[in-house]
This record gives structure tokens, C-alpha cells and sequence, in this order.
């Protein structure tokens, strides 16, 4: 399929940007600790919903796994345990093979922006102590959807779905970019679970970055 020149990306973060997939999946088990019965469970349905906000996640382990209320209080101790978990964490992990390289050859050309499921204070702090806030036109993150932010930004840049890609790593991600029209690549790291093969809309699974170097080389 021919597509217009690309004049938009769009980076969902972890597991595009910053290799923190399992770290993350750590964070949560240890967040509950408290239910080590569960914990198995808990870090699957985690990693099966990895571009889900980390609350829409203790709703729903706490309504159908522990089948317990949720209160208020209980949600902000949850928040704050996991953060401060991941917190000290995300500052060090490396990133993604090819993503530095990436951005460092696509700033300037197309505009950049990072989509993400991590609270957005929390996601600005993150980019901004690992030098990567430079790159980027925008960084949004939850608790705004996804599909919002994208529409978000595709309504303040004028540029069309099809001049814009989004590369994700999550079925959220995916429904994401159906429900707005923009393109889609998937990046599924080494030895990690294909959950894109077959679906439609899917122009490209790729293991790293640097083989979107490669295919927007005719763009740069």
C-alpha cells in the first residue's frame, strides 16, 4: 500500500523508548506482595495490558482477582508503592537498541512526540533526567487514553492519520492507532510474546529500532 510522506511520529515509551518491560513486570509483583498467591496472575494481566494506566489495573485486579474494594486510600498507596519502585529504576535501565540513534536522526525533520501509560508528571520527570525531553514536541501520558492524545495531537499539528506513525509495543497501543487511523508499527523485543501477527493495519513488527532506522531512511 502507498502511503504519503510521513510528517508525524508518534512513541508510545516503554518498550519502544526505554528497555523496561520486565522491570516494570518486577515492580508489579513486588507492588503486591502482600497477595503472593496472586502475584503470578497479577504480573501476566500487567504484561498482557502494557499500555494500560497502572490504576485502570488495580480497579481491575482488585474487582476480579481479589475480589475486594478498592479504596481511595488503598489506590494512592498503590500508586505511590509502585512508583517509588520503578522510580529510581527508569533513570538507570538502558534503552531500546537503535532509539538514540533514532531520535538523534529523525530530530528536526518530523516532528516527535511520546504517548505513554505512565501519569504524565511522572513520564516528563523521566524524559527530562535521561536527556531525552529535547526530542520530543510533547509528552503526554495518563490518565488521558491513548486514542485522546493522539487525537490530541493530530488535531493541534493538522497532519493527517496517514502522514502519522505510531509505534507501540501493546494491544492498547494497537486499538489506539485503529480507533485514530494512523499508522502502525509494533516493536516485539527478543523473546517476548507476538501479540500483532495477522492483524490487520500491522505494516511492520520489528525487534529494535534500528530497523526503523532503516525503513524511514527514504524519509530523512
Amino acid at each position: 500500500m502507498h502511503h504519503p510522506p510521513l510528517r508525524l511520529i508518534i512513541f508510545d515509551f516503554d518498550g519502544v523508548i526505554a528497555e523496561s518491560i520486565a522491570m516494570k513486570a518486577e515492580a508489579f509483583r513486588e507492588t503486591f506482595s502482600f497477595v503472593p498467591e496472586h502475584q503470578d496472575e497479577i504480573v501476566q494481566y500487567h504484561l498482557d495490558n502494557g499500555g494500560m494506566s497502572r490504576f485502570v489495573k488495580f480497579r481491575h485486579i482488585y474487582k476480579e482477582m481479589l475480589y475486594q474494594e478498592l479504596t481511595r486510600e488503598r489506590e494512592e498507596w498503590l500508586g505511590e508503592r509502585y512508583a517509588g519502585i520503578v522510580r529510581e529504576k527508569m533513570f538507570s535501565i538502558p534503552l531500546v537498541p537503535g532509539a538514540l540513534q533514532l531520535l538523534n536522526d529523525v530530530k528536526g525533520r518530523i516532528p516527535l512526540y511520546v504517548v505513554s501509560a505512565t501519569p504524565e508528571e511522572e513520564m516528563l520527570e523521566i524524559a527530562d533526567r535521561r536527556g531525552l525531553a529535547g526530542y520530543f514536541e510533547r509528552i503526554y501520558g495518563s490518565p488521558r487514553s491513548k486514542t485522546d492524545c493522539i487525537r490530541d495531537i493530530l488535531s493541534i499539528t493538522g497532519v493527517s492519520p496517514e502522514e502519522t506513525l505510531f509505534i507501540g509495543d501493546a494491544p492498547q497501543d494497537y486499538e489506539a492507532a485503529s480507533e485514530t487511523g494512523v499508522r502502525f508499527i509494533a516493536r516485539v523485543a527478543p523473546g517476548d510474546q507476538d501479540r500483532f501477527s495477522g492483524k490487520p493495519g500491522v505494516e511492520r513488527i520489528v525487534s529494535d529500532l534500528h530497523e526503523i532506522r532503516d525503513l524511514l531512511s527514504p524519509h530523512l
